[in-house]
């Protein structure tokens, strides 16, 4: 594999109950030039104390664990950290859990089909503030829940291009084909779907707060 060239290195942390891919990311990302694996954690209980003592830059996190469940660790961890990117590490990227997920502090998913070389671009994009992917299910089901609940004065009401944006997820496309519908750039799209998450955060949070 040809090194990925990066400025800084990133620090990546890994929840994941089965040893062999914890282990096989761990090896993947120690290997490659401007990586490090900063936690390598079996369940969220372990990572949710793991991570405070070496801070990564960016989290893979499995859904499915013993014990916490990933969508609790992620509400959690995104409390503590606002700024820590959490990214859902799945085999099931049609799961309602992952539209949970997002709604909870995650800010992309990845498949762990995925190819290495692409997870590693993944990773370094997200932490030098990157969106991550949206699977078309969990689009079309945020798509449907933007439509029908009306956010709070504070978080504000999504853009016609933020819908334009989700709406193309939701059918299948990537960021570039989106850029290109969009006639935008890949950059603006970033900026939007970044939005998208952020926006989606808050409420998830208003929400919380309304309901306790």
């Amino acid at each position: 594999m040809t090194p990925l060239l990066a400025e800084r290195t990133v620090a990546v942390a890994i929840v994941e109950d089965k040893a062999t891919i914890r282990e096989g990311i761990s090896l993947l990302i120690e290997a490659t030039s401007g990586f490090r694996c900063s936690g390598s954690f079996g369940s969220m209980e372990q990572a949710l104390a793991g991570i405070e003592e070496d801070p990564p830059d960016v989290v893979l996190v499995d859904l499915v664990l013993p014990g916490m469940s990933g969508v609790e660790g992620i509400r959690r961890l995104s409390a503590r950290h606002p700024e820590l990117p959490l990214l859902v590490f799945t085999v099931y990227e049609d799961d309602d859990r992952v539209v949970e997920a997002l709604r909870s502090g995650a800010c992309g998913c990845l498949s762990k089909q995925t190819p290495p070389q692409h997870l590693l671009e993944c990773l370094q994009a997200i932490a030098a503030g990157g969106a991550g992917s949206m699977p078309p299910d969990a689009a079309r089901q945020l798509l449907d829940w933007m439509n029908r609940s009306v956010p709070p004065p504070e978080v504000g009401a999504p853009s016609p291009r933020e819908m334009q944006l989700l709406s193309l997820l939701a059918n299948g496309h990537n960021y570039e084909t989106a850029a290109a519908a969009l006639g935008s750039s890949p950059g603006e799209v970033i900026r939007l779907a970044r939005e998208v998450y952020r926006r989606l955060h808050a409420c998830a949070r208003a929400d919380g707060v309304a309901e306790g």
